[in-house]
């Protein structure tokens, strides 16, 4: 059987199933590619190689595992679907970037959590993960850095027109321009890549992710520390259909995502979804956030700082239903 995965323009990974030729009885059944299947999947002997048929994808699931101490993760199954925004959230050493490793890997009971991370409910095929060009998972964290020293202009050119083939000049200036707008540091395409600051490469990281690479399932490790506008992130990526897992200690992210999964030894613990009534922490939290963002850009221009400006604006920001300006 031959098997392949890659992701097109459409979100759509190809294939992550494939059907067999016709049986005598002049059936077509799905068979999954390259691993064993469950009972009900499996093949007849005698079966022919059949035709690949892309497989859109609709939902990532995770089955649970166990935590280091060996007993069973509270939570059994997450369930993420396109176009939903998650968090994973708990204290330093959780185990909260073994998960995100865990669904980049596709991990199939071969990892230390015993955990499985499903398409559609189907195993992902070895040759895909193993395939960067093929793997639909792009992961991003605070310590990625270039090692190219292309000019950002030309780094996007290759990258371009490798991965889409398309008008790869119009590519280049939306994933610039996207990158522009979750970092306060714009990015000049004739600096080289290495020369970038930290929130510039996670910018661009991102961007490149989301317009090039078109990556279904973006994973994003503590980018908040790495000096990307944080809800204007969450904004722009709400626009696209994919899905974002963001491993965050920030709650203004944590507290605007669909659902939050809560790890602790190395299990997840607890799924708490949106909650209506956590909006107004929410809202409060995003202001006082926007007025620290303010006060950095200040420190950096070299701005002298007034304590009875920043008390109003806090005694603004903490009144109930106030809004950001």
């Amino acid at each position: 059987m031959v098997g392949s995965a890659a992701t097109s323009s459409d979100g759509v990974l190809r294939p992550a199933v494939e059907v067999e030729g016709p049986s005598p009885s002049g059936e077509v059944r799905p068979v999954e590619c390259g691993r064993p299947v469950e009972e009900s999947l499996r093949v007849p002997a005698g079966r022919t190689v059949g035709s690949v048929v892309p497989l859109e994808i609709e939902r990532l699931s995770i089955l649970g595992g166990r935590g280091r101490q060996g007993d069973l993760e509270r939570v059994a199954r997450v369930d993420l679907r396109m176009g939903e925004v998650v968090s994973i959230v708990g204290p330093t050493g959780s185990g909260k970037t073994e998960l995100i490793n865990d669904i980049e890997r596709f991990a199939d009971a071969n990892t230390p959590s015993g955990r499985r991370v499903l398409i559609n409910d189907l195993p992902m095929p070895e040759e895909s993960i193993g395939d960067p060009s093929r793997n639909p998972v792009a992961l991003i964290t605070q310590h990625t850095n270039f090692l190219s020293d292309l000019p950002v202009r030309e780094f996007l050119r290759i990258h371009a027109e490798i991965r889409q083939g398309a008008d790869v000049t119009e590519l280049i200036g939306r994933t610039v321009e996207f990158a522009n707008e979750l970092t306060g540091e714009a990015i000049d395409m004739e600096s080289a890549m290495t020369e970038l600051s930290g929130g510039q490469t996670r910018a661009l990281l991102i961007a490149d992710a989301v317009v090039i690479g078109n990556s279904p399932i973006i994973l994003l490790d503590e980018i908040e520390n790495a000096g990307i506008h944080r809800t204007r992130a969450l904004e722009l990526l709400r626009r696209h259909r994919k899905i974002f897992v963001f491993v965050t200690h920030d709650p203004r992210i944590a507290l605007l995502s669909d659902v939050r999964v809560v790890m602790r030894n190395g299990a997840m613990q607890k799924l708490i979804p949106k909650d209506a009534r956590e909006r107004p922490v929410a809202d409060a939290l995003s202001r006082l956030d926007d007025i620290i963002v303010e006060y950095r850009a200040k420190i950096r221009a070299g701005e002298p700082l007034d304590d009875a400006v920043l008390g109003e604006q806090l005694a603004r920001a903490l009144r109930p239903g106030s809004v950001s300006p």
